[in-house]
């Protein structure tokens, strides 16, 4: 199951890596991923909401990704992060096809 999460540096995470301007936070980020079992797609920069990342990741457990956000943020390293399950066109076919198997067995308000 693939998962996007985003945050914030925190101040203390910022100072860091401007002691450090060469440090690679997405070797920490994938050696964090696959201690969970997963696999890290990619790992972008943002700069919209103050310095911050957008990680997307792939686990087959759907517990492990609330676990790796929870230990990112236990850590200090981020704040403000947001955990979005992302679901690939095969699956969100799927999703669809239920919804149609569905569809007869809900009656809307007033209906």
């Amino acid at each position: 199951m693939h998962f996007c999460m985003t945050g914030q540096y925190t101040p203390k995470a910022l100072n860091a890596i401007l002691e450090n301007p060469k440090t690679n936070r997405y070797e920490a980020a994938k050696k964090l991923i696959e201690a969970a079992g997963g696999t890290l797609v990619s790992m972008y920069s943002t700069a919209a909401d103050g310095p911050g990342v957008l990680v997307i990741f792939d686990v087959p457990d759907p517990s492990a990704a609330p676990a790796i956000s929870g230990t990112v943020v236990a850590s200090g390293a981020i704040h403000n992060a947001h955990l979005t399950r992302l679901w690939t066109q095969d699956e969100i076919t799927q999703v669809r096809l239920k919804a149609v198997q569905l569809r007869g067995a809900y009656k809307p308000p007033g209906g």
